[in-house]
């Protein structure tokens, strides 16, 4: 992984999330690409006659501008943290958030996306809606979705949820890989409920792939209540990042669609890392 993207809007979200860009930059040694992108208002020009050219320089002025007064406040975050080594590129682009994303992804040859999630809910949104779900459910490479309310810290477990599907080799694989570019050790964790469907040759045969694997352990936890056993997991092993596929956000969706979900502890603050089939 040699360039990071990070989607920009100046709010504290984004400025928490460009913490983590920073320092996983850092950690694979790439260089980070700053995203700010802006609308272009609709106009109604019969009322009016309009130089749309006029209208466009202004408004793309305005935001650079703006992007440029902000530059050294983030500049200083950098700097705080030691980081300011980083190679860092700013675009301004105007016209949808997704669309501008893969568009710099194509361009730019990016090969990890991080961004930031608002609320305490923050961990939720990233899979079931908001502009950070469309991007982890749209774009082939890497997302790392980063709540507000997380606080950076030196990344020691990645927990990654599996079903033992034959799918969930390659993706755990890609995991290890990561962690062990930045000397994590990764823990996997399958919820088994009472009508579960996977046996136990296949989780004997699946665990096979993974014999030589130091830094893995491997989790199989009787429970039929998903949601708490795998907040459970992530408080109880201390898990600073949380993977997973694309293919479960149906899964999550259905999991955490209901009332409760405004009532999720505010100790979900994990960051989740979610990687394409």
């Amino acid at each position: 992984m040699k360039k990071f993207l990070l989607p920009i809007d100046f709010s504290e979200t984004s400025d928490n999330a460009f913490i983590y860009a920073l320092e996983m930059a850092k950690l694979f040694k790439a260089k980070l690409v700053l995203l700010h992108t802006f609308d272009f208002p609709i106009i109604d020009s019969q009322s009016m006659p309009i130089n749309y050219s006029v209208i466009y320089e202004t408004i793309e002025l305005s935001n650079f501008e703006h992007f440029k007064q902000i530059m050294p406040k983030l500049h200083k975050i950098a700097e705080e943290r030691n980081l300011d080594s980083i190679e860092m590129s700013h675009i301004l682009m105007d016209g949808d958030l997704l669309v501008s994303i893969k568009k710099v992804i194509e361009q730019e040859n990016i090969d990890f996306v991080v961004m930031g999630t608002k609320g305490a809910t923050g961990w939720l949104d990233s899979i079931i809606g908001t502009n950070t779900g469309s991007v982890i459910s749209n774009v082939t490479v890497p997302v790392l979705s980063v709540p507000i309310d997380a606080t950076y810290e030196k990344v020691e477990t990645i927990a990654f949820t599996t079903r033992f599907r034959k799918k969930d080799i390659e993706a755990l694989i890609k995991v290890l890989l990561f962690a062990k570019k930045i000397h994590a050790k990764v823990k996997c964790l399958y919820v088994k409920t009472s009508d579960s469907d996977v046996s136990e040759e296949t989780i004997k045969r699946w665990k096979s792939h993974f014999e030589e694997e130091e830094n893995l352990k491997i989790f199989v936890i009787p429970s039929d209540d998903v949601k708490e056993t795998i907040e459970d997991f992530i408080t109880t092993q201390d898990v600073d990042i949380l993977s997973m596929l694309t293919y479960k956000r149906n899964f999550f969706m259905k999991l955490f669609s209901n009332t409760t979900t405004q009532e999720l502890s505010y100790h979900l603050r994990t960051p989740i890392l979610a990687f394409h089939e």
